[in-house]
This record gives structure tokens, sequence and C-alpha cells, in this order.
């Protein structure tokens, strides 16, 4: 039977406060329902400044924090001390509260490439249960989701649906610095894959990329195109 790729439904929300709310409460209850069911459960999320919001009203959701695994999408090479560090700003926004008791499994590792880490990463997430809970993207304006970034180096293995590598390194004009992120088979797989955008300018770019044309020039597109049994969640707020 051939995989199908579902319409992604979007969620408009008249306020980002809204948006987070109601993203936090969608997301808490996958967590718990997978805690309930298995014992445990896994996160993906996205770094920047749009997922804030999301995160500490995440933070506040009553789960069982200590079974839950929390990992990025993707991280910039640069250590926690770093103002560019996706770990530390999900430290201070989401790993706090109850939420603090979360298990967090970083991207970045204490080595002067991202290549030179590869090898361990790698281990480190074939390990992690798979398929993610939820996984929640974030995209740029320039069509970026996860680091997918067009002209990136690495980027038609990170979006290879046939590729058994978890984590790639990946060097983009757009992305300033060294990157690592997770490939898209990982985060297409989850129960619950959402993207979360927010301005008319990205809803623009998103409905874009919903027309016909090159994943390489909005690399969103691979997430829109992936093939699942249940449809991608975009949620909106101007």
């Amino acid at each position: 039977m051939d995989a199908i790729t579902p319409a992604p439904v979007l969620h408009r929300y008249q306020t980002r406060e809204a948006l987070a709310e109601a993203l936090a409460t969608g997301v808490a209850a996958v967590l718990a329902g997978a805690i309930a069911t298995r014992g445990s459960a896994t996160l993906a999320v996205s770094g920047g400044s749009t997922p804030k919001r999301f995160f500490e009203r995440l933070a506040e959701a009553e789960i069982d924090w200590r079974n839950v695994r929390v990992t990025l999408v993707d991280e910039r090479w640069v250590p926690e001390t770093s103002e560019r560090s996706n770990a530390a700003m999900l430290r201070r926004h989401l790993l706090k509260n109850g939420a603090a008791e979360a298990r967090f499994l970083p991207l970045y590792m204490d080595a002067p490439t991202p290549e030179d880490a590869l090898t361990d990463l790698g281990e480190r997430f074939q390990r992690l249960a798979r398929p993610f809970d939820a996984a929640i993207l974030g995209m740029g304006a320039d069509g970026h989701t996860a680091s997918f970034f067009p002209d990136a180096d690495n980027l038609a293995k990170a979006i290879d649906m046939a590729t058994d590598a978890p984590v790639v390194a990946i060097r983009a004009p757009g992305a300033g610095e060294p990157r690592v992120t997770l490939t898209l088979p990982l985060l297409v797989d989850a129960h619950l894959l959402a993207l979360h955008i927010e301005g008319e300018e990205k809803l623009a770019v998103y409905e874009t990329a919903l027309k016909d044309g090159a994943t390489t020039d909005l690399p969103v597109r691979a997430v829109l195109r992936a093939p699942r049994t249940e449809p991608l969640n975009v949620f909106w707020a101007p």
C-alpha cells in the first residue's frame, strides 16, 4: 500500500497567547497519555524566540515530568553559556517548575565541531525511544525548519526519508554558526507533529510552501510532503 500524506490542518488563533495555551494543552495531553500507556514520553522542541510563550505555558502542565524525556529538534554549535544556545533558552523557559524534573537530552557536546561529535550523538539518539510522542517544529521566513536551510551543505541527507542517521551536521549561509539537526524521518514519525508559526509573513511563506516548487527553495516542504498517517497540525496566530 502506497504511503499517504494527509493535508495539514491549520489552527488559527486570534492571539499568540491563545495559541501558546492551546498548543501547550494539546502537547501536555499527548505526553500524559503516553506516560499512562507506556510509563514514559518523549518530546522534541524547537529553539528560537517563537516558542517561548508555549514553553512557559507547558512548564505549568501538571504531568509526571520525571518520566518525560525532552530534546531539541536542532541546535547551534555553541555551549550553553552562549546567548545563541537553544538549550539555554529551553532551560530558562521550559525546564522549570514541575518541568524541571524532565530528563533533558542536549544536542550540543563539548567538541570543536559538530562532525567531531556525530558518532556519539548518533548513538545517543539511536537509543532514544521512537517514535517521539510529540515533535514541535518552527519555521523561518526563508522557509527553513529544524536546521533544514536553503543551500545547506547536508540538506539532501537531512531530509532523506531513507536515511538511517538520526542526526546530521549542517552549515548554511543563513544559519550563522554550524548546527546539528535531527533528520526528517525522526521528526515526521512523531505521534503529534506540529508546526508553530506566528505573523503574516510566515503564514504567507507557509501558504507558498503548500504549492508546487522545489524543496531546496523552501525546505519546510520536506515536512509538508512527508508520508504520515496523521496530518501535520499547523498552529498560527498573527
